[in-house]
Parts: C-alpha cells; structure tokens; sequence
C-alpha cells in the first residue's frame, strides 16, 4: 500500500521553508477548500523566492498540486508580487483553471498568513486561530517544492537562501543544510565591510549573530551581512533591559505603533502603544496592557518602522506575551474582526521600509547560481523545525549517503526526521547536532 503524502512528508522531513518551521505533514493531513502558495517575499533585500519561482516553477506547482489533492481543496490559490514579472510567467505557464493567481502589491508584510489568507479569499481568520479555521492551508512556495521532490522519494537536504547586503555581488545559492556561513560568503564574493555581522532570513523577523560558524537549516531564508556599526545591528545588540528602560522613559503614546501595525489594521485587537504602558505600570495594569500584545504576529512594523522615538514596542510585546504564559492568562478577543477602514491607506512599501532601515544601497539582483556547494563538513542541528527535536540513530564513525536518515522524531510527536546532506562518515554525534565529514 502506498504512503500518503502526509506520512511520505514526515519520512522526507518536509518542513515549512520560509518561517518557523512547521511539519508539513500536519497540513497535508488537513481538510481544506483553499491550498495557498505564499510567493510574497517581503522580507526587505532577499530574493530566494522570486529566483526560485523562475527556475522551479514545474516543481512548485506540483508540489501544490499534490497538497490540493491531499487535502481535497477545491482550488488553490498562488500569491505573488506583481513586480516579480519574470517570476509571474514562469509559474502561470503551469497553472490551469484549478489554481487562480493572486497578484500582490510591494508591501511589508504580504507574505503574513492572516495577510494572504484575506487578500487571496477575503476571509478572516479568527483572532489567534490559523488558516485551517476558514478552511485554507498556506504553504511557502519553496516548502512547495520540497513537497514535489519528497513525493519522488529525495529526502530535504538541500536549502534555497539569498546571500546578500553588504557583499561584492548578491546572490541566490542552493546549499547543503548544515553548511557554514564561513562557506558561503564566498560565493557572494565575501563581505564589503571589514567588520561586520550578519542577520539570519531576514532584517525584519530574522536573528542576529557575529558566529562564521553557523549553520544553514531547512527554515534559513538569507544570509544578510551589514557592517557592524549599521544602524540595525547596533539596535539588534542593545540589551533588553536598556529596550524596556527606554521605552519605560520615552514612549509618549502617540499610538502611531498601532496605527501602522498590519494585524490591527486587518481588525486583530494588537495594540502595542498599550503594551508599552506595561513598562511603567508595573504594580497596576500591566496585565491588562499586556493583552494587547497576544495576537502580534512579529514582524517589527512597529520598532523598525512606526516609532518616531525609535523605540521598541515588538520587543515589549514579546516580553507581554511572556508574562501571560507565565501567568496562564489566554486573552480572548471581545469585539468581531472587522477590517479598519485606513487599511490599505496605511500599508508599508517595500522602498520606503529599506529606507527606513538605511539599507536602500543594498538593495540589488540576486541571481540563483549553478555553483555547486561542496562543503568539507556540516553539522545538522537537531531541532531545526517547529516541535520535538529529532533523535540521533547514527553512531560516530558510520558512514552516511546523502539523504541518508540520521535522526528521527519519536511516533507521536510533532516534528520532522533529519537527513544527512552530503556523503561521508560522521564525525560527531553530540547533545543538539551530529556533524559529518565529506
């Protein structure tokens, strides 16, 4: 008896690409009207999706076939930005009448679920659920992909990601997952700036680290180097406790955070001028204020954009919504989801945000190269996805092929198996990675 596609996912470790990392055997197990092809690409500077949409789009498109069959949907849906025009005409000379696409603007952040879920079926999804509440599952275009090449039998080893900012010349590779940034800059030509840091998938949403050493996961969407006394980075190190003192000292409540904030606009009860109010009413209230940050969704509108103070009203939410974990509060939105009337009025483009964040110079052609990456070594993290992290069932000194199982999630658990990217024997199989030598 054939696998389904959703036990042939989990064996495959498919994952979502382009965000926390989701096991996409759960969504293909679902029962949907609508499958989405997220192609938005928001994040300011990477170009991975739009390059891969050129050079793929076969692929992806059966990929979301496969998922519209798995899922009974009776359509899908294919979300991607206007201005990516070479990436438009290659993915519709696939598409047939069963899959509509959904022209976007270039807007920060379209790529959001709650975003895409309205934009391409006018449907809104209740305040804190997921799209499978409206009967829609969303996929990221190169997740989609790796739903075809799981269906053929080849495990995820590889992944797709954007190499750019402060480089010579930016560029699209594809890597073996557990290779080095040290490996990879120089395909970019190597960094511009003597000194400098480097931010993981994204300005907006991704992570800060100055470490060469590490690795590229199935979630890493870019490589984006700036130098390290840029704007960003001296703003990314600042410690928390210097945010939130900041912010306790500064915010003057002009609500503009709120204003500008993508998941208020859609009609979500996010109000991060309220959340920054808990940093001074620490005795009083703080509870209260807090719940206006349950339903954020991250994207950093609000400290990198919205405040004229340049504070840090994202960082504040975090910490809100930390606190009510803790405290086992679960806030419940009251009033329905409408949409605000200055909606589209408000939405943030794509120049104006590079702008803001000083990196307009950066902003270049990322073209996907036929470089093949041949990495000496690679250490793969065990917990590179959303859930459980995988179990080891190598032993140093064994010898591996490329897509070779070398870590499984317990049956049950929630997660994804790990594969071994490249041929060679493993060299170490320690508390968090196993790391193989080609």
């Amino acid at each position: 008896m054939a696998d389904s596609l959703s036990e042939r996912l989990r064996r495959m470790g498919v994952v979502g690409a382009g965000g926390a990392g989701f096991p996409s055997e759960v969504k293909a197990a679902s029962r949907v009207e609508y499958v989405l092809a997220n192609g938005a690409e928001c994040e300011p500077l990477i170009h991975k999706d739009a390059e891969l949409m050129q050079h793929h789009p076969a692929e992806i498109v059966a990929g979301m076939r496969r998922m519209m069959e798995a899922t009974g949907a009776q359509g899908g849906k294919f979300g991607i930005k206007a201005k990516n025009a070479e990436a438009i005409e290659a993915i519709s000379k696939h598409l047939d009448a069963s899959i509509e696409p959904v022209v976007l603007g270039d807007f920060y952040p379209s790529g959001d679920e709650y975003e895409l879920v309205y934009l391409a079926t006018g449907r809104l999804i209740p305040a804190g659920g997921i799209p499978l509440a409206v009967g829609c599952v969303v996929n990221n275009v190169e997740t989609l992909y790796n739903v075809e090449v799981a269906a053929q039998g080849q495990a995820v080893t590889d992944k797709f990601l954007t190499i750019c900012g402060a480089v010579k010349h930016a560029v699209t590779v594809r890597a073996p997952v557990g290779t080095s940034f040290r490996d990879l800059l120089p395909l970019a030509g190597g960094p511009t700036a003597p000194d400098f840091a480097i931010f993981i998938s994204g300005l907006m949403m991704g992570t800060l680290t100055l470490d060469l050493d590490e690795v590229v996961t199935k979630t890493t969407g870019a490589i984006i180097v700036l130098p390290r006394d840029h704007y960003l980075v001296m703003r990314k190190e600042r410690p928390l406790e210097a945010m939130h003192r900041i912010g306790k000292s500064a915010c003057d409540q002009c609500s503009f955070c709120t204003e500008f904030c993508p998941r208020y606009l859609l009609g979500y009860d996010v109000q991060p001028h309220k959340v920054m109010r808990s940093l001074s009413f620490t005795l009083s209230g703080a509870e209260l204020w807090n719940q206006s940050a349950q339903l954020c969704c991250n994207c950093g509108l609000c400290t990198l954009y919205a405040c004229p103070e340049d504070l840090y009203p994202k960082e504040a939410c975090d910490r809100a919504k930390g606190d009510l974990k803790a405290a086992g509060i679960k806030f419940t939105q009251q009033k329905p989801v409408r949409v605000h009337p200055m909606k589209d009025g408000r939405r943030v483009p794509l120049t104006q945000l590079r702008k803001r964040l000083k990196v307009e110079e950066y902003e270049r052609d990322a073209p996907l190269i036929g470089d093949e990456v041949k990495p000496r070594s690679v250490r793969l993290k065990l917990l590179q996805h959303f859930g459980q992290a995988a179990v080891p069932v190598v032993q140093a000194g064994q010898r591996v092929k490329r897509g070779d199982t070398v870590a499984r999630v317990p049956d049950g658990a929630l997660g994804a198996d790990i594969h071994s990217s490249i041929a060679g024997q493993v060299a170490k199989v320690a508390e968090g990675y196993v790391k193989i030598e080609a």
